[in-house]
C-alpha cells in the first residue's frame, strides 16, 4: 500500500492500525499510524462510567479530522491528543 492508502486504513480500529503497520507503507503514513494509536488508546477512557459519552464524542471528533486530515494527506494533529507520540 501506498503512504496515503495506509494512512487512511490505519484509522479504521485495531485492524486497520495492525494492517497499515505490517502491510503499508510505515515511514511514509508513520504520522497518521502513531495519531491513529493515540486515539485508539485514548478511546479506551470511554469505558469510565461518569465521564465515558464526553470521551466518546470527543474521540469521534478527532477520529474525523484525523481521517480528513489522511484523505487530503496532510499531517494535521488532533486536537490535545495530537501532540502525543508514541512511535519515534
Amino acid at each position: 500500500m501506498n503512504a496515503k492508502t495506509t494512512g487512511i486504513v490505519a484509522y479504521f480500529g485495531w485492524p486497520g492500525l495492525a494492517l497499515a503497520v505490517i502491510a503499508g507503507d510505515r515511514e511514509g503514513a508513520k504520522f497518521h499510524i502513531n495519531q491513529s494509536l493515540v486515539i485508539w488508546l485514548f478511546s479506551l477512557l470511554r469505558h469510565i462510567s461518569c465521564i465515558g459519552w464526553v470521551f466518546s464524542i470527543f474521540i469521534l471528533v478527532c477520529w474525523i479530522m484525523g481521517l480528513v486530515a489522511a484523505i487530503n494527506q496532510e499531517e494535521k494533529e488532533v486536537p490535545l491528543i495530537g501532540s502525543i507520540k508514541i512511535l519515534k
